[in-house]
């Protein structure tokens, strides 16, 4: 990139789907919003897929004037071509939600998409549902304040979002709020992939919950806890009571599993849905977290485990960090992970994984009884890059993946 500073964190493609009426869709043009300075990148990785190239640049200067939104993040493409990104700010750090839209064959930006009037106190990611007419969002939190790192401070001021949206898709109009609870910070939001189911999930990283979304008989939506994670008793650490942080949610093509990645606990889970309100967890492992043993941190009372887990190393490299997002195949037999999840709070908590460099791992899973396996024959070490050592972050694949098709 031809900037500094930008955080490229979340990426999408500029046609996620294959599943408008239209297989012979081509990804080919990869959105890399910026999560700090607001810039959006478009880059040309179908010419050449191991030599891409920047197409277009949109400045933050463009972005701040037509929207007056900033710090910009998930980006997915609409039933209609165009993309829709998600932002967590105004041009001046307040919490502000919202989406701005591109056009998908030009990739101009267009301005914004929701209507004034139902602009959320904050925003963080979103996903949709075309058969049935809706978006559901997510919120995040205030980013001038958690651009300098997560402080203890901040808890109960507002800083930490509490709201899960419902949209109308056609309208663009908000319908429905959810209060998930105070500084509960509800992240990753996801459908369930049978077009014809009206349900999802989202995460929320602070409480240690995920909640189960659903479309009721009076075609309204509706809330339930299914997953809590507790946060464990600690001493050594920033709070006494170290919350799982649940980054990322994905759900895989058969809607047979749901995986949940705990940055700061440092495991990966995995839950079997064949009853949807009820998920049953079948798979864990941990690659990396801060209750590794060892370490400065000391679990004085945990409800789940009962000794701290080992670091982890492959290939002869310690792997620092904790799980952040993820990617499935398909097929649903292998799960990619990185383990960087903003560079502030990669400093604050990981400050090896900073100096180290981040890695992407391969997690195998047995798609049949469950259960997840560390492949130890698999590393990619960002540290060792020309320019590195480097954080990375978001994954996605050119031939479809389990985040980017949306099936209608």
């Amino acid at each position: 990139m031809p900037n500094l500073k930008d955080e490229l964190h979340s990426s999408g493609w500029s046609a996620g789907c294959p599943c408008f009426d239209n297989t012979t869709t081509k990804r080919n043009k990869l959105i890399l919003p910026c999560l700090i300075s607001s810039r959006i990148y478009v880059v040309d990785v179908g010419s050449q897929c191991r030599a891409p190239k920047l197409c277009k640049m949109i400045e933050p200067v463009d972005v701040f004037w037509k929207c007056n939104k900033g710090y910009l993040n998930i980006p997915r493409s609409l039933p209609n071509g165009d993309i829709l990104i998600a932002n967590i700010g105004d041009p001046s750090g307040n919490a502000k939600g919202g989406f701005i839209v591109l056009d998908g064959e030009t990739f101009e930006l267009k301005g914004n998409w929701e209507n004034e009037c139902d602009s959320p106190p904050s925003g963080y990611d979103f996903c949709y549902k075309p058969c049935h007419n809706v978006l559901v969002s997510s919120a995040g939190v205030v980013p001038k304040c958690t651009g300098y790192g997560f402080s203890p401070d901040d808890f109960k001021k507002g800083v930490f979002g509490r709201r899960l949206n419902v949209w109308n898709l056609s309208c663009r109009s908000l319908i429905q709020c959810f209060d998930l609870g105070e500084d509960s910070l509800p992240l990753s939001v996801k459908f369930l992939h049978n077009p014809d189911a009206a349900e999802g999930y989202v995460s929320c990283a602070l409480s240690g919950i995920v909640y189960r979304f659903y479309k009721c008989e009076a075609n309204n939506w509706a809330v339930e806890e299914v997953i809590r994670i507790p946060a464990k008793d600690v001493t050594g650490w920033i709070m006494p009571k170290m919350p799982a942080f649940t980054v990322d949610l994905i759900i895989s093509m058969d809607d047979k599993y749901l995986y949940l990645s705990n940055w700061l606990h440092g495991d990966i889970r995995q839950y079997e849905l064949s009853k949807t309100c009820k998920p049953r967890l079948v798979g864990q492992v941990f690659v990396g977290g801060s209750i590794l043993r060892g370490g400065p941190v000391a679990v004085c009372r945990d409800e789940e485990l009962k000794c701290q887990p080992e670091p982890l190393v492959i290939k002869c490299k310690r792997v620092y960090g904790g799980p952040s997002k993820m990617q499935l195949s398909v097929d649903g037999k292998r799960l990619y992970v990185t383990n960087s999840l903003y560079s502030t709070w990669d400093k604050q908590f990981y400050p090896n994984l900073v100096k180290e460099g981040s890695v992407m791992l391969q997690i195998d899973v047995d798609t049949e009884k469950g259960g997840l396996t560390v492949n130890k024959n698999f590393l990619v070490d960002f540290g060792k890059e020309p320019n590195g050592p480097c954080l990375a972050h978001d994954i996605h694949f050119p031939c479809g993946d389990s985040t980017t098709d949306i099936l209608a």
